[in-house]
């Protein structure tokens, strides 16, 4: 087997990383083709890996605005030559997908979202994305051209794999086929079980907006309770400004850092939507519970009352009380704990090898 692995862009280190991370241990050797690569914003997890990227690599500004370049995204992906290798992994939630492969080659596609900007959440887009007023004409226009290439390049997956059944849904809603689900890989070995009663509650992740960090601030806000935020982004100056005394920013946290402040929280607030979420997972690895919106990827990892509560309306005042009625419940960490090891990095890589296995 000449396996090769493609992915949309490499200039952060998030959780699509630490799962292209993952497979190293899968795919021995793959090539990683890429249309952007920045070495340092992926702290150099990759230096011992081939990486090959697209003519947008040497674009100005490509490495830290690489949006700018969304149209030349499918050109990009189109144009790397797979003739050598007989299995192609994409790990996609855009373009990556898109890919080229030839007759005798099997492409599988390990789907982290069908594109949220084209499907779900286009019309919110719109509204969200920086762009020149005179431009925003033309919007519609060009989500118009990127859904009819989006539908032709689902047609060259052989086999899906979905992260969650929230992202199967979508796949079989807009592509028209199946996936199986296998959950991205949680490295629970990096927490450790809390032993202490919590100090103050904790919200992690980029501070951009359909996150939700402003309702966790007004909800904290009316309670007067320590809250500790840990993340950065551009709703940064915002959110300081709407935060009261109590709450607390910790800004760009280390792996170590960010395990400390997971062991030493009362809880983990998650107040998004998201296709999976990563986050509840390290609260429950830490022994701690987790208060989520009743959407998305937290439905299914949460078990409610065992390793954590839901609220169902987003806002602050549906999330405070969801707060209360968790601080008074007696949580069981060794459950949090049991629970999260189901999503360790050692099952997800067993679970992906028997599925490239089986497509061969």
């Amino acid at each position: 087997m000449q396996p090769a692995i493609v992915h949309e862009y490499l200039n952060q280190y998030g959780g699509a990383e630490r799962v292209l991370e993952a497979l190293d241990e899968v795919l021995f050797d793959a090539p990683i083709y890429t249309t952007i690569y920045d070495r340092e914003r992926t702290n150099r997890v990759f230096d011992e890996r081939v990486v090959r990227t697209s003519f947008i690599q040497s674009l100005p500004f490509a490495k830290n605005r690489h949006h700018i370049y969304v149209p030349l995204m499918p050109i990009a992906i189109e144009q790397f030559d797979f003739h050598a290798f007989d299995t192609i992994l994409s790990v996609s939630a855009s373009f990556a997908k898109g890919i080229i492969s030839h007759t005798g080659a099997r492409h599988i596609c390990y789907c982290l979202t069908p594109p949220r900007f084209l499907w779900d959440d286009s019309h919110e887009f719109v509204d969200r994305f920086s762009m020149p007023w005179v431009l925003r004409p033309l919007s519609p226009l060009a989500l118009s051209y990127f859904r009819v290439w989006d539908v032709q390049a689902a047609l060259r997956v052989d086999k899906w794999i979905a992260i969650s059944e929230t992202v199967r849904r979508r796949i079989q809603k807009y592509y028209k086929t199946d996936a199986v689900v296998i959950p991205p890989p949680v490295d629970v070995n990096r927490f450790s079980v809390a032993t202490r009663p919590g100090e103050f509650w904790l919200a992690v992740g980029r501070l951009v907006a359909y996150k939700r960090f402003d309702i966790v601030i007004n909800a904290f806000n009316r309670l007067g309770w320590p809250l500790i935020i840990a993340g950065t982004g551009v709703e940064e100056k915002r959110l300081h400004a709407l935060a009261g005394p109590t709450i607390q920013f910790a800004g760009a946290v280390s792996d170590a850092r960010l395990a400390d402040l997971y062991t030493r929280s009362c809880g983990v607030v998650f107040p998004q939507e998201e296709d999976f979420g990563i986050v509840p997972l390290e609260a429950m690895a830490s022994g701690r519970p987790v208060v989520a919106y009743r959407a998305g990827g937290a439905t299914e990892t949460i078990i409610e009352k065992t390793t954590g509560i839901f609220f169902d309306e987003q806002n602050a005042q549906s999330l405070a009380d969801a707060v209360i009625i968790a601080s008074s419940h007696k949580w069981d960490a060794n459950a949090c704990r049991q629970h999260a090891e189901k999503y360790s990095t050692a099952i997800f890589q067993e679970r992906m090898r028997e599925a490239i296995g089986s497509t061969l």
